[in-house]
């Protein structure tokens, strides 16, 4: 069986960095990203909105759909697993019309998801759900950014070594989703 090749990322993402990921390219992701869920999407849409600014600066960064459990004593962080995305569509297009360059979560998105994807040139990649303990151990530090009395929702900003994703929709459209229904759906 041949090697699996695996692209190497740093966040936060660049434009060209975005450009060169294609559907279904596996990839570490290394650096800085943010934790975000749907309360947090409404409260960081209502601020831009009323024109107020956000809790920190999305533009080039990627934000992790996850609400990780507590720490164990010792930890940093408790199990960190992929929300289902969809949950977050509502918010999308207007967080990457402020320049948001990329999501991580589980499941596809909707058509003007993926259109606004294409529009802003980002990039959504697909982490493994049921992997969460996996996943956390990628976290090597965590910091309270806002919203803390949302809890588990709360933003927080995370820095991770080779984090696993897979890309799921790129800068041009493809979808992995979209694609797999296809393929399903011709057999």
């Amino acid at each position: 069986m041949a090697e699996l090749e695996v692209v190497e990322i740093a966040l936060p993402l660049t434009d060209e960095t975005v450009a060169s990921l294609s559907m279904g390219s596996v990839c570490e992701l290394t650096g800085v990203m943010y934790t975000a869920r749907d309360a947090a999407h409404k409260r960081m849409v209502d601020a831009l909105d009323k024109g107020e600014p956000l809790p920190f600066d999305v533009r080039g960064e990627v934000i992790y759909y996850v609400g990780p459990t507590p720490p164990k004593p010792g930890a940093i962080i408790g199990s960190a697993g992929p929300t289902t995305s969809g949950r977050m569509d509502a918010y999308t297009p207007q967080m990457l019309e402020a320049g948001l360059k990329g999501m991580i979560g589980k499941a596809g998105r909707s058509r003007p998801v993926v259109e606004s994807i294409v529009r802003n040139r980002a990039v959504y990649f697909a982490a493994i759900g049921g992997t969460a303990a996996s996943l956390s151990r990628s976290i090597k530090k965590v910091e309270m950014v806002a919203y803390e009395d949302l809890g588990t929702e709360a933003i927080r900003k995370l820095w991770v070594e080779r984090f696993p994703a897979v890309v799921a929709v790129d800068s041009r459209g493809g979808d992995i989703f979209a694609e797999g229904f296809k393929k399903y759906a011709a057999e």
